[in-house]
């Protein structure tokens, strides 16, 4: 437990502070804030295909949904906790860069901060004090092959993270940013939204029940922190619609005009 932690509160910031260097020094054109905002970019997006390989590992190596075991689904955990911590530090170090040439008192950027993030924000308070003692002390041991289906959730966010960039960059108008736009929905549907019925499918499918009977069949919690998880998913899903809805309409418009 102590050297994953450990691992993880080294890697997640060296690895920021290294992509940080990096992009300075093959890209001199580019300011401390591009830099700074697309390694953090990068940096979500190494933690995302960590994740969702764990995850996939861990779904493949439990054969029963409820008792099945591996090691990952705690372990994992806490390499993701200095994530958190850091993506958070990281979101306001962008804030910072961003507003920096403003000269803004440091309390008007964190109030700032903390008003555009909110959401985030509290996802990341949620994850951090709720969901990690779940997941390593409450649940007991069971329920790993739940705890690898949230951690393939990530898969979607190498998309958005690339979007970002690409927006930064002022690619907007490619082809490549409308590809990664259909990619990023399609990943978004499938891996932070259908995820939670594919739960659902598979405790029935081993349970003999239908998908509309297990709700009905499980703890009245499980279905609360279900709705709970799920409802910040598609709120972020239905913006991510509206952006793809301008974006694919935006020439249309043009050339009626």
């Amino acid at each position: 437990m102590l050297l994953t932690l450990a691992g993880g509160a080294l890697f997640f910031p060296g690895l920021f502070a290294l992509c940080t260097w990096a992009l300075r020094r093959s890209q001199p054109g580019w300011s401390r804030s591009d830099c700074v905002m697309i390694s953090t970019r990068l940096v979500s997006s190494v933690h995302a295909v960590l994740a969702t390989g764990s995850g996939i590992v861990i779904i493949r190596s439990c054969n029963d949904v409820i008792t099945g075991r591996h090691w990952l689904a705690r372990e994992y955990v806490w390499f993701l906790i200095p994530y958190m911590i850091y993506d958070s530090y990281a979101m306001y170090l962008c804030e910072w860069c961003r507003t920096r040439d403003q000269n803004r008192a440091p309390s008007l950027t964190l109030r700032n901060f903390l008003s555009r993030n909110r959401l985030m924000i509290t996802h990341h308070a949620v994850i951090l004090f709720v969901l990690v003692p779940v997941a390593q002390r409450l649940r007991g041991d069971l329920g790993d092959f739940f705890v690898g289906c949230i951690f393939t959730a990530e898969l979607s966010t190498p998309f958005v993270s690339l979007g970002r960039v690409l927006i930064q960059l002022k690619q907007q108008h490619t082809l490549l940013y409308k590809v990664n736009g259909i990619l990023t929905l399609a990943t978004f549907l499938s891996c932070r939204i259908l995820l939670f019925p594919f739960m659902y499918w598979s405790y029935g499918h081993q349970q003999g029940l239908s998908l509309l009977q297990v709700p009905f069949s499980i703890p009245f919690y499980c279905n609360v922190a279900n709705a709970f998880l799920i409802a910040p998913q598609i709120y972020w899903f239905c913006l991510l619609c509206r952006k793809a809805v301008r974006l694919f309409d935006t020439p249309q418009a043009k050339k009626d005009g």
